[in-house]
């Protein structure tokens, strides 16, 4: 008998197993028919593959409206991927972009493994990178809204860059910031090693120092809102 009820167990795991992965393997195709159909109708509205195993995408793939793939098994990105809406990228393996990518609305790579973007990325929405370990910058970016770096390891910021709405730089490890450096809305360098601001610095917004060792302000310093110190 107790032999018997082992075989009984291990013949119940094996098909546990199988069938789990016979489900695995059925969901990944029908996540593939399902975007096979979207590109057959246009390309048009959302895409939403969030928490799926999808691990990859096709070629010159073009989203027209909002591309969520959160939670998914996704390891990288097809070359002359557009995304018309937002690219929810949270909480994947990813690790880097193609060069080249573009983003209409937001791009979210918050708790991911992305440690630097590439050349050539425009997004037109904000940008949110915190929670990851990403180091530089493309020099010459361009964000359209916020541009969120909090609790990175990012220490300077490209010449040329340009962000249209709040620049979150709280608990990095920011040290110094580009010459005429543009913020659309609010800088917060709260809790930042950054000891001095750059000359030609202009804040929409308002200027968040505190915690930090700044001690003098450039006399070409324009701020919007308030400077909280």
């Amino acid at each position: 008998m107790k032999y018997l009820k082992t075989f009984l167990e291990n013949n119940k795991i094996l098909i546990n197993r199988r069938s789990s992965e016979d489900r695995t393997v059925n969901h990944i195709k029908a996540i593939n028919k399902k975007i096979q159909n979207y590109i057959k109708k246009g390309s048009i509205g959302n895409l939403d593959l969030s928490n799926t195993p999808i691990t990859e995408l096709p070629n010159g793939l073009t989203v027209g409206g909002d591309l969520n793939l959160s939670g998914s098994k996704i390891t990288e990105l097809p070359r002359g991927l557009t995304v018309g809406g937002y690219l929810d990228l949270r909480y994947t393996k990813i690790t880097e972009l193609p060069s080249g990518l573009t983003v209409g609305d937001s791009l979210y790579l918050s708790n991911t493994s992305i440690t630097e973007l590439p050349s050539g990325l425009t997004v037109g929405g904000g940008l949110y990178l915190r929670d990851s370990p990403i180091t530089k910058l493309p020099s010459g970016l361009t964000v359209g809204g916020y541009l969120d770096l909090r609790n990175t390891s990012i220490t300077e910021l490209p010449s040329g860059l340009t962000v249209g709405g709040s620049l979150y730089l709280s608990d990095s490890k920011i040290t110094e910031l580009p010459s005429k450096l543009t913020v659309g809305g609010s800088l917060d360098l709260i809790n930042t090693p950054i000891t001095e601001l750059p000359n030609g610095l202009t804040v929409g917004g308002s200027l968040y120092l505190r915690n930090t060792k700044i001690t003098e302000l450039p006399e070409d310093l324009k701020v919007g809102g308030i400077i909280y110190r």
